[in-house]
């Protein structure tokens, strides 16, 4: 009788220093190490001596950020890859540099996640009405790069030239209407966020030159909809802060708030209806439950109730990678 195959944590010890790779990246942007690279190669005691830091310490760093594919080194050598060209290097109007804070939040955030299951409240909550403005600026500044992404994203995918008036529904940064607004001349957009967050949105509004084509409005569209109306209205990252029953509200203010075949686009993590896909949104649940009271990535099928409900149709969903969807509907 032959012995049971040998059991093996090979799972466990891939799960482990799967870690790391993530946390050279958070080190390189906090350093922005790859900005000074811009110009070409260079060894780690010139960088070092721009930077002001030791070699022998930066050094650990670079060759972790090579070994994760960010970096190319020959011969002692350091150099951007084009990805770490392209959106890595402040002033790259890709730059995703900025990114860290909010990395490092969400991050700090997960790490909370048996301490959140024992107490059954948050451990790492954020409350954007209780947050002083210095505290969302911050928050905010590190969330503006991905809105404006996903601007592009949207530009590339779907064709908004035809539209006039956008709502940018829980767009804190503003990031999406500036991105969308740049791109295209005739379109006019406002921001609806809390009275907390809009003196902070219109910030963002005003560094980007577009205060005379973005304006704010200050309402939580879970309780009321936004004043105005809208042909297109974008909801980034927004439902999963919320509670179910709060979606769903929000979704049907939101529709309140467009014109008749006006259309909506969710954008942010969802969920296969197994909750098992993609696997990326299943494991940023752990952000979710450490940061919100009830948010957390939803299912494609609470989504198309919740449109449904709120009197939308034409319902279709398109991943986008990351564990992402664009879902769009329109108003009848």
């Amino acid at each position: 009788m032959s012995a049971p195959p040998r059991v093996r944590p090979d799972t466990i010890n891939r799960l482990v220093n799967s870690i790391y790779p993530g946390l050279a990246l958070l080190a390189g942007m906090q350093l922005d190490v790859f900005t000074p690279l811009a110009g070409g190669p260079k060894d780690a005691a010139a960088l070092a001596g721009e930077m002001a830091v030791r070699p022998d310490l930066l050094e650990t760093v670079l060759y972790a950020l090579a070994a994760a594919g960010l970096l190319a080194e020959e011969d002692g050598r350091f150099a951007n890859t084009r990805e770490a060209e392209r959106f890595l290097v402040r002033g790259s109007k890709d730059y995703l540099g900025s990114n860290h804070e909010v990395y490092s939040d969400l991050w700090r955030a997960a790490l909370r996640t048996a301490d959140t299951v024992r107490a059954g409240v948050p451990q790492a909550k954020h409350d954007f009405a209780a947050m002083s403005p210095e505290a969302l600026r911050s928050f905010f500044r590190g969330l503006d790069a991905a809105a404006r992404a996903s601007a592009r994203k949207l530009r590339r995918d779907f064709d908004f030239s035809r539209y006039r008036r956008l709502l940018d529904a829980g767009g804190g940064s503003g990031g999406i209407a500036v991105g969308m607004c740049q791109a295209f001349p005739g379109l006019r957009a406002t921001v609806a966020d809390l009275p907390s967050v809009t003196p902070v949105t219109s910030e963002f509004i005003e560094e980007a030159g577009l205060s005379g084509r973005i304006d704010t409005v200050s309402c939580n569209v879970v309780e009321e909809p936004p004043a105005g109306s809208y042909d297109v209205a974008v909801l980034r990252a927004f439902v999963q802060v919320l509670s179910m029953k709060d979606a769903a509200r929000a979704l049907a203010n939101v529709a309140r708030a467009l014109a008749p075949g006006g259309r909506i686009y969710l954008m942010g993590r969802m969920l296969d209806d197994s909750r098992l896909g993609p696997p990326e949104s299943v494991a940023f649940n752990f952000v979710f439950i450490n940061i919100y009271d009830d948010g957390r990535a939803y299912t494609e099928a609470e989504h198309r109730e919740w449109l449904a409900a709120a009197g939308l149709c034409s319902v279709e969903r398109f991943p986008v990678g990351e564990g992402n969807s664009i879902m769009t509907a329109v108003k009848g």
